[in-house]
Parts: structure tokens; sequence; C-alpha cells
């Protein structure tokens, strides 16, 4: 099955899943996924339990989930659990964002999709509305490093609507917002005058757009595809007050991961996943916890959203 913004090109290396297929074939609403929670966020099995748990919070709103992965040189659009199983268990898997797409493709490398390849790939299978934890973006010390996500350019240029908990927390969160103003992308509060920032509900930074419920989100993105040039939608989610680790306590695990990494020389990709996995031990544990609710609870505002839009 092919969609109106499937690039003739690439039509031969999408697959959907058959759930995926009779969903877009019957107009009901389709939530894009990620992968890269699966292969580089947890151990197996938590990490297909977790996605598993995502994908179930989403068909309970009425939509149908479709995570997104590269596998034998295809774009996986919906994993079936035995797909799902062997992502989840492969080795030295790719971890894949604009740069990488077309590599992992062509070598037939497994490929988890950062939030940036995940856009591509899901506008590509006609996808409109992307659930994740939180997005990339400008990290702090950027202005000697140049350590700036690719998610921000994609976000400028896919008209894809991704819902997240804000930019990750360990980053630069002013300066991201300011690339993303530059590059005309929307960043909409739920609920929220308030920038919620990831693990926590509040960053002190006021949000530059705030709406209240899935059908304002749902107009906000119709009046947007009229314009024929324009890129995605940021909406950032608070996570859960329960579910929260409050801003002053984070601040002080972010600062002490982020002086762990810069003496051990850790620079470029790899400093995120260096932050978060010293972020979990400095918290016991409970940043992981928060992680996934915060990502189940984007997945059930990403698909009141993509209702709105069939």
């Amino acid at each position: 099955m092919t969609t109106p913004t499937t690039p003739s090109a690439i039509r031969d290396l999408i697959v959907y899943s058959d759930e995926v297929r009779e969903a877009l074939a019957n107009g009901k609403p389709v939530v894009a996924l990620e992968s890269t929670i699966i292969t580089h966020g947890m151990p197996f099995p938590k990490n297909v339990e977790t996605a598993r748990e995502v994908e179930a919070d989403i068909r309970a709103e009425g939509a149908v989930p479709a995570t997104i992965a590269l596998m034998d040189g295809k774009i996986m659009v919906g994993l079936s659990d035995e797909d799902l199983d062997r992502l989840a268990q492969a080795k030295d898997v790719m971890k894949c964002s604009r740069a990488d797409l077309t590599f992992a493709l062509a070598t037939g490398r497994y490929g988890a999709t950062t939030v940036a390849a995940t856009m591509m790939a899901a506008h590509a299978a006609g996808l409109k509305v992307f659930a994740t934890g939180g997005i990339g973006g400008v990290h702090k010390g950027a202005e000697d490093s140049f350590d700036i996500s690719a998610d921000l350019d994609e976000l400028g240029r896919t008209p894809v609507c991704v819902v997240s908990a804000g930019a990750k927390a360990l980053l630069d969160i002013p300066k991201t917002l300011e690339v993303l103003e530059t590059k005309g992308v929307p960043v909409i509060a739920f609920g929220t005058e308030e920038l919620p920032a990831f693990w926590s509900r509040a960053s002190g930074l006021k949000a530059p757009y705030s709406l209240n419920s899935a059908a304002e989100i749902g107009s906000l993105l119709k009046m947007r595809s009229r314009f024929p040039d324009h890129g995605g939608v940021l909406i950032a989610n608070p996570v859960p007050e329960a579910d929260q680790i409050p801003r002053d306590e984070m601040t002080g695990y972010i600062d002490a991961a982020i002086a762990d990494a810069t003496a051990k020389g850790v620079r470029g990709k790899d400093v995120t996943p260096f932050v978060l996995g010293a972020i979990l031990e400095l918290t016991g544990g409970r940043s992981l916890d928060t992680n996934i609710a915060l990502v189940r609870n984007n997945a059930r505002l990403a698909a009141r959203i993509a209702a709105e839009l069939v």
C-alpha cells in the first residue's frame, strides 16, 4: 500500500504491518512510534514490555500504533510481535537519524529510528502524528561543541505532529526554543502555560503557545496543512504529576551527569545515552519509571489527536 505522501522512488522500501495497512485503507487514526526506546532505552525484556504497553495505550484510545524501524533493508511501518522481539534482542542496532537512515537501508543493518528518522519515515508512509518521549535539541555548551540535534531541522522541514514531553531536560532548553522559532516550528504546551521539561512538569519557561484539547490541536494541524511548505508541530505534554521528578531535584542530577560526561570526554552522539545512563543511576531507577510514564501519556494524547485528523 502507498499513500499520496509516499515518494515513488521509495515505495518499494516501505513495508506496512497488516494492522497499519488495514487502518490506513479504512481511514482509521494511526500513530507513529520510534524504535530507539526499544533498542537503546532499556534492556530486554523491559524494552518489549514497554513497547507493548505503549501500543496498547494507543489501541485503547481507538487508534492503531505504527512502531517504525529499519529491518532487512526495509522501512517497517508497524511491527508484528515477532518483529518486535527480533529488534529488541538484536545486537549492534544502528541508532538512525536523518544522516544514518539510508546507510542502514543500503547495508541491510537493523536500525532504530530517532525522532528525525521517524518523522521522515512517518511522512513518507502517510502518517501525520508521532508520539515520543522527548525531542533532541541544542546541547549545553553548543557554542563550542556545535552539538545540535538533527531533530530540530526535521521539525522545520517535515509536516508531522510530534507529541512529546518537551525537549530532554539535559539540553539547553532556551536555545532549543530559539532554534525552533527560527525554523518556524510552533511549540504548543498542552493544558499548561509553562513549557514542561521531560521528567518535570515545570521548566521555568513560558510556553510559546498553549492549547487545552486534542480538538484544538487538530484544528491547528488542519489549518497548517493548507500551506504547502510547512514543517512540523511540536506538542509539549507534561508528564502526569504523580510520575514527575520535580525540577529542583532533577536539576542536580542533570548537572552531575553532564559534569561526569565532560570529565570523561564523552562527545557527539554518545553524550545523550551517557547522561541518561548516569541519571538513571543517580535517581535509583526513578528516571526510567518517569520516562515510561511520560511516553505512555504522550501516546494517549497522540491517539486522540490522530482521531481528529481522519
